[in-house]
């Protein structure tokens, strides 16, 4: 309750003391007046008035104002495993006051609040030596929503191949895919070694573009149809010798799937439960979307809280260390995501204009080892071991490939962040 004292006799001409009720007034005014919350982008486009409803399996990905509902409630709508969570959570202090990080976007000094209000950004998390620097929500979304990762799953197939290759269940990565996923035996995936298939380097003609008319639609139409062993077999037409050429296929991280389960005997899910979900401290179950045959969908569809991501971020940032005991193994962790590990058609500016790409990372150009894990529509965790600092965001952007300037953007709040505490 607000308490004020005004005494007309204790000195002071009498417009003074109109002037201190008008002011007593105006302070008693700003009581009533609501809080004023700041609109995400498109939220009314994005569901707002409807309480951001969540989709089916026929409309969840393709209507746009499902996408906020579906894209936190994929695992209600389509088939799944779950990934256990940690007994005890990894403990994710938070910073004292919000470090006041900038960025430049167009020569316009930007701050993270110009970034949310102009980009459909559901979650994001700036995470600093394991001490949380900001974490903030939108479109109504909270940490106990799991969040789809979309392509970022595919770095934790990765992870997955490392493990099995560390414990000798995959023996070689230059094995063919086929030895331990006997269903593509004779197949163009199926005798690709598995290094090619981690690099996006099978030489395997695929074109996706996520337009409706790709060979990423034409192998989900008959992933339905025939199942998913069948539609990868239909992929014959190899074009360049395998560790050759870079060329994004998610086809590639789907046949991983299927090597692992051979690989391990189990699913991938309960395979990354004990050996990464687990011991980094997860406070909340994971899930990931399978096929008809209960095999993960490899490729995307892995759901997890922000909070989760960031454990894994830092896990990440540290190298695969945590608490002294190594949980990623360190051998493939650094291959995986230092371009100079890989041959020249893989590193930035060959395997795209900006960035190189190691076993399903992405690797950004310079002297220092900085990799992201990046999805369709926004999705993307950015990891700088040598600053242990890691930026995570999900997002529910209109463009698949971020080409809307999306991209751009965060890749230069990224470079603010690293700049707040270092050197590019």
């Amino acid at each position: 309750m607000l308490e004020a004292r005004v005494d007309p006799s204790a000195g002071g001409s009498r417009g003074a003391f109109a002037a201190a009720v008008r002011s007593l007034l105006l302070c008693l005014s700003l009581l009533f007046i609501p809080s004023i919350t700041r609109a995400a982008p498109d939220e009314e486009a994005l569901g707002k008035a409807a309480g951001y409803p969540v989709g089916t399996r026929e409309t969840w990905f393709a209507d746009e104002k499902l996408r906020v509902g579906s894209y936190s409630h994929l695992d209600t709508i389509l088939p799944h495993n779950r990934i256990g969570r940690a007994d005890s959570a990894r403990p994710l202090p938070i910073a004292a006051a919000v470090p006041g990080y900038t960025y430049r976007y167009f020569s316009e000094k930007r701050t993270i609040d110009d970034f949310l209000a102009g980009r459909r950004v559901t979650g994001l998390m700036v995470v600093k030596d394991g001490v949380v620097q900001v974490e903030r929500y939108q479109y109504d979304r909270t940490a106990a929503h799991r969040l789809l990762s979309n392509s970022i799953a595919k770095s934790i197939a990765a992870i997955a191949v490392g493990f099995a290759l560390a414990e000798g269940r995959i023996r070689s990565l230059d094995d063919h895919a086929a030895v331990y996923a006997p269903g593509l035996a004779g197949s163009a995936y199926g005798e690709t070694p598995i290094r090619a298939l981690l690099r996006m380097g099978s030489g395997v003609a695929f074109a996706e573009r996520y337009d409706g008319k790709d060979d990423l639609t034409r192998f989900f139409k008959l992933h339905e149809a025939v199942g998913s062993v069948a539609a990868l077999r239909t992929f014959s037409d190899r074009r360049h010798p395998p560790n050759t050429r870079f060329q994004y296929a998610s086809t590639e991280t789907a046949v991983l799937g299927y090597v692992l389960t051979g690989a391990t005997g189990q699913s991938v899910s309960s395979y990354i439960s004990d050996r990464l979900w687990r011991p980094m401290g997860a406070e909340a179950d994971a899930t990931w979307i399978v096929d008809s045959s209960r095999v993960e969908a490899t490729m995307g569809y892995l759901n997890a809280t922000l909070r989760d991501f960031g454990r894994l971020a830092m896990l990440l940032a540290d190298d695969g260390v945590r608490d002294g005991r190594q949980i990623i193994p360190r051998d493939f962790l650094l291959e995986a995501t230092d371009h100079r590990r890989h041959p020249p058609a893989f590193e930035p500016g060959s395997a795209t204009p900006y960035y190189g790409y190691g076993y399903k990372f992405w690797l950004f150009p310079g002297r220092a080892r900085r990799f992201g894990l990046f999805g369709a529509h926004g999705q993307g965790i950015f990891v700088d071991p040598g600053l242990r600092l890691a930026l995570v965001i999900t997002a529910v952007e209109r463009s698949a490939t971020s080409d809307d300037g999306f991209g751009a953007e965060r890749d230069a709040l990224w470079r603010g962040l690293v700049a707040h505490y270092g050197k590019w």
